[in-house]
């Protein structure tokens, strides 16, 4: 299926979305913490796109997920936890609020999903013969 421009438009919108209830738990409440979320979950797909092409053998004849493969999705999963987590953190401890801690985990999940959205739309095969 070829992502076209409905697709690009649809994603920047939903990405504009969460930067601003990112952006807005900060704002509304006068404390710049909940931007910390912003960079986790952008930087939350980085080792998986490093690793992903570490564990392809030309030769082999089925996949197997090398240990540097399993490694970048461990460190991924491990980001995408402490997005998610670190609001509640901060919320539990009074340094946010309840609602800046709820925006800013929406706002982030908006964002790493459309990353992976992004991602899984324009994905490109690796075929010699297409």
């Amino acid at each position: 299926m070829a992502a076209g421009l409905k697709t690009v438009i649809l994603l920047s919108f939903v990405l504009a979305v969460g930067f601003l209830l990112i952006i807005l738990s900060c704002a509304l409440w006068h404390n710049w913490l909940p931007l910390l979320v912003a960079l986790t979950f952008v930087l939350a797909p980085l080792p998986n796109a490093l690793f992903s092409h570490c564990g392809a053998d030309d030769f082999a004849g089925s996949y197997e997920g090398g240990g540097p493969v399993d490694l970048g999705r461990f460190i991924t999963s491990v980001v995408v936890v402490t997005g998610f987590a670190l609001p509640i953190v901060l919320a539990h401890s009074s340094v946010i609020t309840t609602g800046a801690c709820a925006m800013s985990i929406i706002g982030g999940g908006l964002v790493y999903g459309t990353i992976l959205a992004y991602s899984a739309a324009f994905k490109q095969d690796d075929s010699e013969f297409d």
